[in-house]
C-alpha cells in the first residue's frame, strides 16, 4: 500500500508543479484582456471621488461588480465597506485582500479629461474632493483581481476575501470608521482570515517597480493636543497677563528637540509635527488660551512611549516656567504597519516573479501611516508599494501624495493585478 501511495504521489507531483505556472499564465492573459476595463474603472472613481465614510457611489459600483461575478457579497460594513467572498473549487486556506476607497479634501490641479470637480463637506466646511492618494487605483485593481480569480475559481485551493475598506484616511470627527470598525464588525472572522495582503500605489516610485520591507514598513501615527492656559490682557500691556501664544511658540521649539536631541535616531526614525495652532480674536488682545494639534510618527513601540512622555513633560514644564499651564492629550490613531517576517520571506518570490527580480526593491521604512496596520495586528500580513511614476521622471519632480498635483501613470496598474494574483496562487499552492 505504501509503495502504491508513493507511486501515485510521484505521478501527481509533476502535474501539481505544472499547474502553478499554467494558472499564472492564465492570470496574465486575463489581466491583459482586462486592462482597458481596469483603467476605465479607475478613471470613473477618480472623476467621482468620495470622502471617508461617504463612499456610497463607490461602494455601490463595487458591490454590483462583485455580485455580477457570483460572489457572496456583504455591504454596509463600517458604514460603506464592501466584502466579497470567493470560495475556490478546492479546500484550502482563507486569505484577505484589501483595497481602500476614500478620497481627500483636496482640490485637483492636474488637467485630466477625468479630473475631479467634486465638492463635499468636511468637518463643517465646503471642500473640493480628489483621489490625491491613489485609492481609486486600489479599488480598480482589486475589482480586476476579483474578476480574474473568479474566472479561475475551480482551480483555486482556498477562499479569497476581498475587503473594500472605507475611511482609511480617518473618519470625520465624531464618527468611527476604517479598518478598526471593519475588524470590530467581524470582517476578519466571517470567514476566519488567516493572512492579509495589501498594496499602495506610489507616485514617486517608477512604474514597473515594487517596494517591500520586512517588519515595520509604515509608522504608527498618534495625535497630540496641547491647550495652553495663560492670562488675558491688553495687547499694549503684556506684563499684566501671561501670553499663551508666546508660550506655545516656545513649546513648539521644545518639541522639536525631542526627536533631534533626545531620541537615538540610529535605531529608528521619528517625527513630531505641529500641524495646527489656534488662538486669539483681535490684534490688540492677548488671549487666555492657545491650542495646538500635531502628529507623532514612530516605528518602535518603546520609542513611541518615550516620545509621548517627553511631549507631556516638555509642554507642561515650559508652560510652568512662564507662569502658564499646559494640558496635554495624546490619542493613539494608527499602529505600525508591520509586515510579518515569515510571511514576507515566503511571498517575496511571488512579487519577484510578478515584476522581475531586479524590479522588486527593499525600501526603508516610511514615516507615513496606514490603517492597514490594524489588520496586521490581528493576522500575519504583507503590505507593499506599487510604482505609479512615469518611467524616466525624477522622483523629486513627481508630486507627493495628498497634494493637488498628485498624478499616477495608469500603465503601472496591471502589475498590481499580477502581484495580487500571484500572491493568492502561490499562497494556496504552497500551503
Amino acid at each position: 500500500m505504501k509503495i502504491w501511495i508513493a507511486t501515485l504521489a510521484a505521478l501527481l507531483l509533476p502535474e501539481i508543479l505544472f499547474s502553478q505556472p499554467q494558472l499564472k499564465k492564465q492570470a496574465d492573459q486575463l489581466a491583459d484582456q482586462l486592462e482597458a476595463k481596469l483603467i476605465e474603472w479607475r478613471r470613473d472613481f477618480h472623476q467621482y471621488p468620495e470622502l471617508s465614510n461617504r463612499e456610497f457611489r463607490t461602494a455601490e459600483k463595487v458591490a454590483v461588480h462583485l455580485r455580477s461575478l457570483g460572489l457572496e457579497v456583504r455591504t454596509g460594513i463600517a458604514h460603506t465597506g464592501v466584502v466579497g467572498v470567493l470560495k475556490g473549487g478546492k479546500p484550502g486556506p482563507i486569505i484577505g485582500l484589501r483595497a481602500d476607497m476614500d478620497a481627500l479634501p483636496v482640490v485637483e490641479r492636474v488637467d485630466l479629461p477625468f479630473k475631479s470637480l467634486a465638492k463635499s463637506t468636511y468637518n463643517g466646511e465646503e471642500v473640493g474632493v480628489m483621489h490625491a492618494c491613489g485609492h481609486d487605483t486600489h479599488v480598480a485593481i482589486m475589482m480586476a483581481v476579483a474578476e480574474i480569480l473568479t474566472a479561475m475559481k475551480n482551480d483555486l485551493a482556498g477562499t479569497v476575501v476581498f475587503v473594500f475598506q472605507p475611511a482609511e484616511e480617518g473618519p470625520p470627527e465624531g464618527e468611527e470608521g476604517g479598518a478598526p470598525l471593519m475588524i470590530k464588525e467581524g470582517v476578519l472572522d466571517h470567514p476566519k482570515i488567516e493572512a492579509m495582503f495589501g498594496l499602495h500605489i506610489n507616485s514617486q516610485t517608477e512604474v514597473g517597480k515594487i517596494g517591500y520591507r520586512s517588519g515595520g514598513i509604515m509608522a504608527a501615527s498618534d495625535w497630540f493636543y496641547v491647550t495652553v492656559h495663560g492670562k488675558q490682557s491688553h495687547g499694549s500691556q503684556p506684563w499684566s497677563g501671561v501670553d499663551p501664544i508666546v508660550v506655545s511658540a516656545e513649546i513648539i521649539q521644545g518639541l522639536q528637540t525631542i526627536v533631534s536631541r533626545q531620541m537615538d535616531l540610529t535605531e529608528q526614525p521619528a517625527v513630531v509635527t505641529v500641524g495646527k495652532i489656534t488662538s486669539g480674536v483681535r490684534a490688540n488682545i492677548i488671549p487666555e488660551l492657545a491650542e495646538m494639534v500635531g502628529t507623532i510618527r514612530t516605528l518602535d513601540t518603546a520609542m513611541q512611549r518615550l516620545i509621548h512622555h517627553k511631549i507631556k513633560l516638555t509642554a507642561e514644564k515650559i508652560a510652568e516656567s512662564a507662569g502658564a499651564r499646559a494640558e496635554v492629550r495624546i490619542e493613539n490613531k494608527t499602529p505600525i504597519t508591520f509586515n510579518d517576517p515569515a510571511l514576507t520571506t515566503r511571498m517575496l518570490p511571488s512579487l519577484r516573479e510578478a515584476a522581475g527580480v531586479e524590479k522588486v526593491v527593499e525600501i526603508k521604512a516610511r514615516t507615513g501611516a496606514e490603517d492597514f496596520g490594524f489588520f496586521a495586528q490581528k493576522v500575519p500580513s504583507l503590505y507593499f508599494f506599487l510604482g505609479g511614476m512615469p518611467i524616466g521622471q525624477k522622483k523629486e519632480d513627481a508630486a507627493a501624495h495628498h497634494t493637488p498635483d498628485f498624478y499616477i501613470d495608469e500603465s503601472g496598474l496591471k502589475l498590481g493585478v499580477r502581484a495580487f494574483c500571484y500572491l493568492v496562487l502561490d499562497y494556496f499552492g504552497k500551503k
